[in-house]
Order: C-alpha cells, then sequence, then structure tokens
C-alpha cells in the first residue's frame, strides 16, 4: 500500500525493486519477478495452478492475477481464500476479464473456429473510455 510505483528498464534499478512486473526478463515468484517477455515463457493458469482449466499464455498482468488475485479478492470479500465464493468469483474474473487481456497481450487469437476466449471489450477500447472525447475542449492533464 505504502509502495513507490518505479517505471524503469534499468537493471541496476530493477535489481533494486522489491516486486518487478512486465520488465526485466524474468519470471520467478520467489522472489517477485513476473515479467513473461522471455521466449522460454510458456505458463498458463493450469500451469501454475492445475486445478483451473485455462491454457492461455499468461501476461504479466494474468502473472499477477494467479498469483494474488484470491488473496485480494478474500481479502476485499473479507472470506478465507479458500472459500466458495472467492473460487467462483477468481474463476469468472479471469474467464471473463483477465484471460482476454493475457491473449491480447501475448497475440493469440481468439480462434479458429470455436473461440479460445470470450471478447467482452478490448483493451484497447478500454483505454480510448480514458481519453476525452473529440469534441471536448482540450484539459491540462497536470490540473484535473
Amino acid at each position: 500500500q505504502d509502495s513507490e510505483v518505479l517505471r524503469t528498464r534499468d537493471p541496476q534499478l530493477l535489481a533494486q525493486c522489491e516486486v518487478v512486473v512486465d520488465v526485466g526478463g524474468e519470471y520467478d515468484p520467489q522472489r517477485h519477478r513476473y515479467d513473461h517477455h522471455q521466449r522460454s515463457f510458456t505458463q498458463c493458469m493450469r500451469s501454475i495452478r492445475p486445478e483451473k482449466p485455462w491454457t492461455t499464455k499468461l501476461s504479466s498482468a494474468g502473472l499477477i492475477y494467479c498469483h494474488f488475485g484470491s488473496q485480494i479478492l478474500a481479502e476485499l470479500l473479507g472470506q478465507p481464500e479458500d472459500s466458495p465464493v472467492v473460487t467462483v468469483l477468481y474463476d469468472k474474473l479471469y474467464e471473463n476479464f483477465v484471460e482476454e487481456i493475457d491473449a491480447i497481450d501475448n497475440g493469440i487469437e481468439q480462434g479458429e473456429g470455436q473461440p479460445r476466449y470470450s471478447l467482452t471489450t478490448t483493451l484497447s477500447a478500454r483505454v480510448a473510455r480514458l481519453n476525452p472525447r473529440w469534441n471536448q475542449p482540450l484539459q491540462d492533464p497536470q490540473v484535473g
């Protein structure tokens, strides 16, 4: 909660970080390194959590969700991490939100014939909603 967010690719600075996400070319959950940008990376939800059915290659977002999603949901809901409510919500959020991000980030087509994942919206559409409309007056982002 009180952590500083640092955006860098500088290996010397990354080495000092407690958690590194989406950079660094390393997946090592024991050291809290969550990058999927190496040729040898093939992890999916099922390979990390064998009780889960999904085989879409994880992005860094999916890695964080895979490792911490249940814990975060349990805390937010005031439920034990292994409660049925947390399990169902975890699965639904992955299947209907995070898996799409994983697939798009990794360049995985939705499918040939039967879709591999649900497309409820695109990441590009989500980001576009944050942009001002074409006919809105320009605002200084520093002012709000």
